[in-house]
């Protein structure tokens, strides 16, 4: 038996159509209740008891879920059809919404990978001791407390451990934080009056579960309010300091902590021969959680806060977001988009937001007008990594239109970034960012938006982010003759090389991260997959002849998907055995500047040397009178016969 969507409409407040909605949308609905959550809640029992089900409220979900447990019966599933379409000033027009909202419900999610913390209740108190030693007090019976005193406190308790020092640095998360300490002083408890201080030491480390940082001064970790068991308050707010000491008490025990982003190393353009190229994630991560290590760099997923602005701005796709992965986003919008033209929809719009964004359609709803009938909203944990790929995949999918809803606490850098990208990809003013904080507003800017048409041939792009991204322009662009016109630092484009400057000494192919610059094994050629390129610039910083320029566009047609030469020479034919090797120019470049000059090519025999392949140079090294290979004669070897024949001359 499928899932079933068991309707109500909140006590006739909103128009439903189970036929219209079970059709558009593929799933069995049940008749139109009108108050599931009160008078009507054992035949609510009844429906949940018959399979797997999904509850069309969000506002009564702890009701649902009290009642699941009593039935001893898996909780069901929930959509908000009311908030998110119901409740509207267009709310007789919304069924293709509904259909599609109900659709999306029923659709399988992947599971977010996690990892175990364990915190064991170590905890150490940073500040003043005044301060401290109240909040370690309180503190001491269910946590392992030390108290790091800043100033010069005199009084002090034997209740908890108590040390005076400098944090030099520290690092970690909840259940890992490590500390580097200066001038650190231990109490010697011993003898009369008051207790007295080891010399002071610099070097010393540490290590606990939890930090709370009374100094008031500046943090000791980027983010801290995104960096899990790190709590900061000010030390002269005593509500404050009151309220940190409840939330360190809850951070005992074990904690699945969400794998945000994954790493694959091989395609990471951080740098190659210590010449280092793309930067994007470690200048976008807010928490300094992402670091270089070599050729490539290295995530912490214990300081990642799953941002995902990384993963948005990576031009190799070696960093994906998992929470969800794109494929998930996109199979979302996929069926939003399919389902609202299923039920009679023509252009939809997606709006684009996260938990914040999802009180402001409620309150909207609730007080106001409520969202259009054609705004369809997609809930995200996180929107600061919905990049171009994505807007321009909705657009793909047939949305008229994309925004994204800003909340207060949005890292959105990276949004304008990926949102300046999009419109240069897609040429139309169809996508954008509201950063409203009143709902009424919002709302109000919603109903006054100019609609553009959708596009008419919907199509479904798969695979990466790149992938997505050239699959959607392509049908966004279905006319494009010429590269779109990309803003500086895009991840698409091409590679000029000035072929006057140019010497094919080929040091941008070894370097090149993703083989988008390939030499030819059999003649000296340079040639250029621009799909492949990512715009990373190590070929433009390693030519010794600054030959190189970065172009970003993107060139939709197939052309760019083949390699194409950038430069290309005649080779040189050895002088000896004719075989081809070298650039032509080069060697006679060579020849013009050494020869005869050159100590070591005073000889014109010296000199033909440079015009030899690799081989016959080895060998007319070796007939030389001067070969500095050259070693004694070797000595000849001596038989049983010459050592009779020297016994017989005797």
């Amino acid at each position: 038996m499928g899932t079933k969507i068991i309707l109500c409409d909140c006590a006739g407040t909103q128009n439903l159509d189970a036929d219209q909605i079970a059709s558009a949308c593929g799933v069995g609905c049940s008749k139109v209740h009108t108050a599931l959550c009160t008078t009507e809640l054992e035949k609510a029992a009844s429906l949940m008891q018959d399979g797997d089900t999904v509850i069309a409220c969000g506002q009564e979900q702890d009701v649902f879920r009290a009642l699941a447990d009593e039935l001893n019966i898996e909780a069901p599933g929930f959509v908000d059809l009311r908030d998110r379409a119901g409740w509207s000033e267009q709310g007789n027009d919304a069924t293709p919404k509904i259909a599609a909202l109900a659709a999306e419900a029923v659709l399988p999610q992947p599971v977010t990978p996690s990892v175990d913390i364990i915190s064991e209740g170590t905890c150490f108190i940073i500040g003043p001791g005044d301060v401290c030693f109240d909040l370690a007090a309180q503190l001491a019976p269910v946590l392992a407390v030390t108290v790091l005193v800043t100033d010069m406190a005199e009084t002090v308790s034997r209740a908890f451990d108590v040390v005076r020092g400098k944090v030099r640095s520290l690092n970690g998360a909840l259940g890992g934080f490590s500390l580097h300490l200066d001038a650190l002083q231990q109490l010697e408890p011993g003898g009369r009056g008051a207790f007295g201080w080891s010399a002071p030491r610099d070097g010393a480390q540490s290590s606990c579960d939890i930090i709370l940082d009374l100094t008031g001064g500046a943090p000791f970790v980027q983010a801290p309010a995104k960096r899990e068991g790190y709590l900061r308050a000010d030390p002269k707010d005593a509500v404050a300091v009151a309220r940190l000491a409840f939330e360190a008490a809850q951070l005992v025990g074990t904690f699945e902590k969400p794998l945000y982003v994954r790493l694959e190393e091989t395609l990471c353009a951080h740098s190659r021969a210590e010449q280092v190229a793309c930067t994007n994630c470690l200048d976008i991560c807010p928490t300094g959680a992402i670091t270089p290590a070599g050729e490539h760099v290295a995530i912490d997923p214990m300081i990642c806060a799953g941002c995902g602005a990384c993963a948005a701005l990576c031009p190799s796709t070696a960093i994906t977001y998992e929470d969800p992965p794109v494929a998930a986003v996109l199979s979302r919008m996929h069926i939003l988009a399919r389902t609202f033209r299923r039920a009679g929809g023509t252009a939809p719009r997606l709006l684009v937001h996260d938990a914040h964004g999802a009180e402001m359609i409620r309150l909207a709803a609730r007080f106001g007008r409520g969202l259009p009938a054609d705004v369809v909203p997609l809930e995200l944990n996180v929107i600061s990594g919905f990049g171009h790929a994505e807007m321009l995949a909705a657009l793909a999918n047939g949305f008229a239109r994309v925004d994204v809803l800003l909340a207060p606490t949005t890292e959105r850098d990276a949004l304008d970034q990926e949102l300046n990208l999009a419109l240069s990809i897609s040429g139309l003013d169809n996508v954008g960012l509201i950063d409203e904080g009143d709902p009424d507003a919002m709302a109000g800017m919603l109903y006054a938006q100019h609609v553009p048409a959708p596009l008419a041939d919907p199509v479904l792009p798969l695979g990466n982010r790149r992938q997505i991204a050239r699959l959607s322009a392509q049908a966004l662009n279905p006319k494009a003759e010429a590269p779109l016109t990309l803003p500086e630092n895009a991840p698409y484009g091409a590679v000029a090389v000035d072929t006057d400057a140019c010497t094919l000494c080929l040091s941008c192919v070894s370097l090149c991260p993703s083989g988008a610059l390939v030499d030819n094994p059999d003649k000296p050629q340079l040639n250029f997959q621009q799909d492949a390129c990512l715009q990373c610039g190590l070929c433009k910083g390693i030519c010794p002849e600054d030959a190189i320029t970065l172009v970003p566009q993107f060139d939709l047609s197939d052309a760019a998907l083949s390699q194409q030469v950038l430069n290309e020479e005649e080779p040189f034919a050895c002088v000896e055995c004719g075989a081809l090797f070298g650039v032509k120019s080069t060697v006679e470049r060579i020849m013009e500047k050494l020869a005869g000059t050159h100590p070591m090519f005073a000889t014109s025999d010296k000199a033909r040397m440079i015009q030899m392949c690799d081989n016959c140079r080895v060998n007319a090294q070796f007939q030389l009178e001067d070969n500095p290979f050259q070693s004694n004669p070797k000595p000849k070897v001596v038989t049983t016969e010459d050592y009779f024949s020297k016994r017989k001359d005797h």
